[in-house]
């Protein structure tokens, strides 16, 4: 098995803290890993949001009951000098304020960028399928 490099390393280690960050629900620890100019594509509308949004990251956060679990598949890492892009399969479960169960599949990419000696997510995309044939529905029920 081929042992990581320090930036690997480094990377690996921002985003746990950030996913544990986002799980545990804490905006401004999960906001501290994204760079101020963060351009992000969600998978709530609307279609861009650009810079932090605090007040809109806990709204989301509220309607979750307890913590948001999640698990990756197939990640991927590419590093340059100073920017970097992650991918992966993302599974974020756990229970909403109103009861429904969340157990959802979804693809992500992650662009990173190192400014004054750390990593930063500079990008996010976060995306579902949708069925082709004609009806345009998200498809949901999708699994690694």
């Amino acid at each position: 098995m081929q042992s990581l490099n320090v930036e690997e390393e480094a990377i690996i280690t921002m985003l746990m803290m950030r996913a544990t960050a986002i799980g545990e629900k804490s905006v401004k620890d999960a906001l501290s890993f994204d760079t101020d100019d963060i351009v992000e594509f969600s998978l709530a509308p609307p279609l861009v949001y650009q810079g932090k949004d605090a007040a809109g990251l806990q709204a989301w956060f509220d309607t979750w009951d307890g913590p948001i679990g999640g698990d990756v598949q197939d990640a991927k890492l590419t590093i340059g000098a100073d920017v970097a892009f992650w991918t992966g399969l993302v599974n974020m479960t756990g229970t909403k304020t109103d009861g429904t169960t969340v157990d959802l599949w979804f693809r992500q990419t992650l662009g990173l960028v190192k400014r004054a000696g750390r990593w930063l997510v500079a990008h996010q995309h976060a995306s579902v399928p949708f069925a082709m044939d004609g009806s345009g529905k998200a498809m949901l029920d999708l699994r690694p």
